[in-house]
């Protein structure tokens, strides 16, 4: 069993660890949130055996995590001004050649991505191309006319 002040500890470092050492993408948010709601049932005087603690930690980050962590993370990352999501359309230069199904390096919006041709003509070494969509971390692309 930890006593309130743990469960306070562990919360507040938890959301520190979010907010300035690691870029969990607000899951140690709700994570250390349930923490510390744990401790503040205890400093209220409400006296859970040691497993209630944990299921009620555990019950209250899930829930909170998968109720409201995609609309805080939207709100404050999701849309930043000026930032186009999708970036189909945008057209950059090709600093190798590169065949129909095969990939490049390239540099896209300040770092460096993998590229793959998926139209059926080589793009040449300094062509443009046009990007189709962008799938995780890689461009879909495709020469441009």
């Amino acid at each position: 069993m930890m006593p309130w002040w743990g469960w306070i500890i562990l919360g507040t470092l938890l959301l520190c660890a979010e907010l300035f050492a690691i870029d969990a993408q607000f899951y140690l948010i709700f994570i250390g949130a349930g923490a510390i709601v744990v401790g503040v049932v205890g400093v209220i005087g409400i006296d859970l055996p040691g497993w209630g603690q944990w299921m009620l930690f555990a019950a209250l980050s899930l829930l909170a995590m998968f109720t409201f962590r995609r609309q805080l993370y939207e709100m404050t990352r999701g849309r930043a001004l000026g930032f186009k999501p999708s970036g189909a359309g945008d057209q950059l230069t090709i600093d190798e050649e590169v065949a129909p199904g095969h990939t490049c390096r390239t540099q896209y919006r300040g770092s460096l991505w993998t590229a793959v041709n998926v139209g059926e003509q080589t793009i040449p070494s300094g062509g443009t191309a046009v990007i189709d969509a962008i799938d995780g971390v890689n461009l879909k692309i495709r020469r441009m006319d």
